[in-house]
């Protein structure tokens, strides 16, 4: 391996076991978990809400994103994807994912960026599957988002279009002040089922 190489995976590391990607759920937390769930049960309703909240923003701030919601076969919704970075940049969250309107379980979203990055930004993500193929896909484990996927940022009286690629759609808003592009891609997923349905 390159030294440059070894340096990279190393702030990686560092990057990861040292708290700097923000996520909804604390890594401290992770070991309380039951197996295959993505957030503890305590903080299941708090994520629900704060995902239809989520979704009332979405559809408020896009006309074209509110009928998206009811014409796509399933979406996963990111209500607080925290993103921080000093030299490395990552970003985190849980969300919450819904088949034909009805919840079916909860995906953890993980990103690590390399690249010079100082600050950081909260946002909401949405995904919306176009077909069953699409969502079950998502739910299979391991899902990660291709470079070519792009998304599109909602903000407040800015009508953009929302296209599909590979039957998905990304888009995001922030969830305070002004927000440039999010690089989606490599963007990585886990899904579990809700062990309430």
């Amino acid at each position: 391996m390159k030294p440059k190489n070894g340096l990279i995976s190393l702030f990686i590391l560092m990057l990861l076991f040292s708290g700097g990607i923000i996520a909804q759920t604390d890594d401290d937390d992770w070991d309380e978990k039951e197996e295959n769930e993505i957030i503890d049960s305590d903080k299941r309703d708090k994520l629900i809400s704060d995902a239809e909240s989520a979704e009332k923003a979405f559809k408020k701030n896009n006309k074209e994103l509110a009928s998206l919601f009811d014409s796509a076969y399933g979406y996963a919704i990111f209500p607080n994807v925290g993103k921080g970075a000093y030299i490395l940049g990552g970003a985190a969250g849980n969300g919450v994912v819904y088949e034909k309107g009805k919840l079916i379980g909860f995906a953890e979203l993980r990103q690590v960026d390399i690249g010079l990055q100082i600050g950081g930004q909260a946002f909401r993500q949405v995904m919306l599957f176009k077909t069953k193929e699409a969502l079950d896909e998502f739910k299979s484990g391991d899902y990660e988002l291709s470079g070519s996927v792009s998304a599109v940022v909602i903000e407040e009286g800015e009508a953009k279009s929302i296209r599909f690629k590979d039957g998905v759609a990304v888009a995001t808003m922030p969830k305070a002040g002004a927000m440039v592009e999010v690089s989606v891609g490599g963007q990585k997923f886990e899904y579990a089922d809700d062990w309430k349905n």
